[in-house]
């Protein structure tokens, strides 16, 4: 599935491990009961972990340094576990590598994953990619707090503080 990274719409490079057959070669995806078997592995590429909604992501600290992506995964847009996942990866564990949202998703979420620290976003198959574009540029103010570095002027969002 394609995915969508800072506006703009990019080849998915990774291939995700499936669950009892051997780990590709190049860069892949392994499910978090897979992670040690991927941390071991010798051969050349990157290495992500995916995390499903009930994966805790203080089991990844150790790890997280030698992780190039974490996968947080929606089982249904209506539950929010993977927002606080990404929010718990960037604030609490540091994690500075790329941070991807999947599964159910939609556009009117974008700006909510942005806020929560995700970078890249799988998109849903059958989705138009217009709909993501748009998303990506319709608010311009946010009144949340944000993992994000903002700045009070400038370009992106900004966050009014409310006295």
């Amino acid at each position: 599935m394609p995915l969508f990274e800072n506006g703009q719409i990019m080849e998915n490079g990774w291939q995700t491990a499936q669950e009892g057959v051997a780990l590709p070669e190049g860069d892949v995806l392994v499910p978090l009961s897979r992670l040690a078997e991927g941390l071991g592995r010798n051969g050349a590429g990157r290495l992500g972990v995916v995390l499903e909604p009930a994966d805790r992501v203080e089991s990844l600290r150790e790890a997280l340094p030698r992780l190039d992506l974490v996968c947080v995964t929606f089982g249904s847009f209506r539950d929010g576990r993977a927002f606080s996942q990404a929010r718990a990866l960037r604030e609490h564990l540091h994690y500075t590598g790329a941070l991807r949202a999947a599964g159910h998703i939609l556009p009117d979420q974008y700006e909510f994953l942005l806020r929560c620290g995700v970078s890249q976003v799988e998109i849903p198959q059958g989705s138009d990619p217009a709909f993501w574009q748009a998303a990506h540029t319709r608010f311009t103010v946010a009144y949340q707090p944000s993992v994000l570095d903002e700045k009070p002027e400038g370009t992106g969002l900004r966050r009014w503080l409310l006295s």
